[in-house]
């Protein structure tokens, strides 16, 4: 059903989805964690409120910090009536972090993770499409949803789905239907999981680029194209054949590769716990075991005879006579260094090391 129809999804876990994020959690969060604009907002009746209604100026040191939250006034705002949104909070928060980052390995697009306080008996926003899928996955409270046919706004049938969300339920919301939520007589705090897949404009926007390499298509139009509409007409059929057989003329296995790289060298890096790591790292010696981060990323690719490692923020290259000790460590599971294969014992030790550094190894103590 992916990107067809919206999907509901009950669940019998009255700990829903608590362990992502809480009604305890945003307490936290507006409290003490000194939020700076874009990453929140208040909505209230589908319009976003002023930013100085609920935000400040500091200073630290002598610099000052402006769009800090104010979080008085933000529980004020609360208090009568405003939806707290928290964006992108797959950067900041670390369970939504590994969340989204599991869901990443198991799509093979980019997600993000945004959060909806809402009072109850309010509305944040009124029917409305996104441009992207969605889950949405209820942790806190109640609120009822409903789900119109495909661009079906301003709604004008009957909905598809209409439904109350209890902690642990589910939502799939497939880009372009349109959707309104409200509480009840609780408080309601949902996630929404955005898909910001790769489509395949993304790859006519690539193949393009290459194609605008070609010195044949920086020349000027023809003189008076633009009150001859016969002659041009004619020039465009010529130059569209071209551009078509330019493109279809492309490296398929390249423009593969610059797809993957899209997703695969721009995520989030995850590197909690990272400073111990480095601190340890004199320690590691050809008996330390060692295996891969939970979350981490790492494909292999032999380009040119170069071997260049997609870590998900970011791609290395090193030598081609590499890639059997990468394709050990990369497997998955625990290895001692000395079983590296391919390198000597100083190799094997520069290798481990440098990959605790990028945060796709850890040691097993």
């Amino acid at each position: 059903m992916w990107t067809k129809r919206p999907q509901h999804q009950t669940s019998s876990d009255a700990g829903g989805f608590g362990d992502l994020l809480s009604l305890d959690d945003v307490d936290l969060i507006v409290s003490t964690s000194g939020l700076r604009l874009p990453a929140f907002r208040l909505v209230r009746d589908g319009a976003t409120l002023p930013p100085a209604r609920y935000t400040k100026t500091t200073r630290t040191g002598d610099q000052k910090a402006t769009g800090v939250v104010d979080s008085r006034a933000v529980f004020d705002e609360f208090a009568s009536g405003a939806t707290i949104v928290f964006q992108s909070m797959h950067r900041y928060w670390a369970p939504l972090a590994d969340f989204c980052r599991v869901l990443e390995l198991a799509l093979g697009h980019p997600v993000q993770a945004n959060a909806y306080i809402t009072p109850p008996g309010a509305q944040g926003f009124g029917a409305h499409e996104d441009e992207h899928d969605v889950f949405v996955l209820q942790s806190h409270g109640t609120k009822q949803w409903t789900i119109h046919d495909r661009h079906d706004l301003p709604p004008s049938r009957p909905p598809v789905i209409e439904t109350l969300l209890a902690p642990g339920d589910s939502l799939y919301i497939p880009a372009g239907f349109p959707h309104s939520a409200s509480t009840q007589e609780r408080a309601s705090v949902h996630i929404t999981i955005g898909i910001l897949a790769i489509t395949w404009v993304v790859a006519v926007r690539e193949a393009l680029k290459v194609v605008e390499s070609d010195q044949t298509f920086h020349e000027p139009l023809p003189l008076r194209f633009s009150v001859d509409d016969d002659t041009l007409a004619g020039e465009v059929r010529s130059r569209l054949d071209q551009i078509g057989s330019s493109v279809a003329g492309l490296d398929q296995v390249e423009m593969a590769r610059t797809l993957r790289r899209k997703v695969l060298t721009t995520r989030q890096p995850m590197l909690r716990g990272q400073i111990h790591r480095l601190l340890a790292l004199d320690a590691v010696g050809d008996d330390t075991l060692v295996t891969r981060r939970t979350g981490s990323i790492c494909e292999l690719e032999i380009v040119d005879g170069e071997l260049v490692v997609l870590l998900g923020d970011r791609e290395l290259r090193m030598p081609g006579w590499v890639e059997p000790a990468m394709s050990h460590v990369a497997g998955g599971g625990n290895v001692t260094v000395s079983d590296i294969p391919g390198l000597d014992q100083a190799g094997r030790l520069v290798l481990a090391r440098r990959l605790i550094r990028e945060g796709l190894l850890e040691v097993i103590d």
